[in-house]
């Protein structure tokens, strides 16, 4: 493996972000839970796509950019960081942000992320439902081209290789605190939807050779398709750091049970699992990712598949700003 602190990297994030125990949660479910606050790396609230623009902001900066460009829903959390990190490092940010079919729209247009997109100055494009967000995304790379500007293109949810580097850092991050403090653990999970973090944290666990099981709940995709879309990310990653890219084999274990009738829709098991997180730790999760995620967790607890005092991290990757975008599901 190359150095891997040799790689370019923007210093962005509050980091190392705690790893904190959750014992009147543990005590509910019968594990014990940790959880590695990601929420808190800073950055406009922070999230687990403060990590992955440390890598992406050098990147454009080696590159020349004058502006970031990216992609996600109206609520996403991905924009939002890309818009306080364009912020921070003196970029112009346009964000094209689509609408998402069942999700809640009372608050969903004006509220929540859309709002801090709009304070930290970003330039919004809506794209309307049956529009090709991808496309728009290419039109608008063009035209900025065209008006003599240097468009830095960052994928959906910052998951590529470059933007994965993030959480290869966090995987030694973790590895330095549960050895500090003598815990064993047997197993990490997180939400996984664009397959960065997923990606990245197990390519970071390969590289230490360290074999602890991640666990990927699925925000959008069944088991299926979110398993092929993490492999494919975390090969090409294990090639840039110079390892063998079959060291992926049987690594990714991802459950399409929890996210329900859609992406960002919300489910009965997600708005208890927020509940329970806010009224036993004060931990606010997020509707589209880790409420869905801490949802399943729970329900394989209850099930007995979580095994009884067993040692458990949740990786919360943020978003609990997206509430405020639906607030009429916890308020109903």
């Amino acid at each position: 493996m190359q150095d891997f602190d040799l790689i370019p990297r923007a210093i962005i994030t509050h980091s190392p972000t705690l790893l904190e125990k959750l014992p009147r949660l543990s005590s509910e479910l019968g594990c014990n839970l940790y959880v590695k606050r990601d929420d808190c790396t800073g950055l406009a609230g922070g999230g687990n796509k403060a990590r992955k623009l440390e890598y992406l902001i050098a990147d454009a900066q080696h590159q020349g950019a004058d502006t970031l460009v990216t992609v996600g829903g109206y609520q996403s959390n991905h924009a939002r960081q890309t818009a306080a990190a364009a912020a921070k490092f003196g970029f112009g940010c346009e964000l094209v942000l689509e609408d998402v079919a069942g999700t809640p729209k009372t608050d969903y247009y004006n509220n929540g992320n859309v709002l801090l997109d709009s304070l930290l100055g970003a330039k919004i494009h809506r794209v309307s439902l049956g529009e090709d967000c991808s496309a728009y995304a290419e039109t608008l790379m063009r035209s900025l081209k065209s008006a003599g500007r240097k468009p830095y293109f960052i994928p959906l949810g910052g998951s590529n290789v470059v933007g994965s580097l993030g959480y290869v850092r966090c995987a030694n991050e973790i590895l330095q605190q549960i050895s500090a403090e003598n815990i064993q653990l047997d197993q990490i999970i997180l939400a996984t939807g664009s397959a960065g973090t997923q990606a990245g944290l197990l390519a970071g666990l390969i590289a230490a050779k360290i074999d602890i099981p991640v666990l990927g709940i699925a925000v959008s995709r069944s088991t299926e398709e979110q398993q092929q879309l993490v492999d494919r990310l975390l090969r090409e990653t294990l090639t840039y750091l110079g390892i063998n890219p079959n060291e992926a084999q049987g690594r990714v274990v991802t459950n399409g049970n929890y996210y329900g009738e859609g992406y960002g829709i919300p489910t009965p098991a997600m708005i208890t699992a927020v509940n329970r997180c806010a009224q036993l730790e004060g931990v606010l999760l997020d509707p589209v990712y880790t409420g869905k995620a801490m949802a399943g967790f729970m329900d394989l607890c209850s099930k007995g598949i979580i095994k009884h005092n067993s040692n458990q991290l949740f990786l919360h990757t943020g978003g609990s700003q997206g509430l405020f975008g639906y607030r009429e599901t916890f308020l109903a």
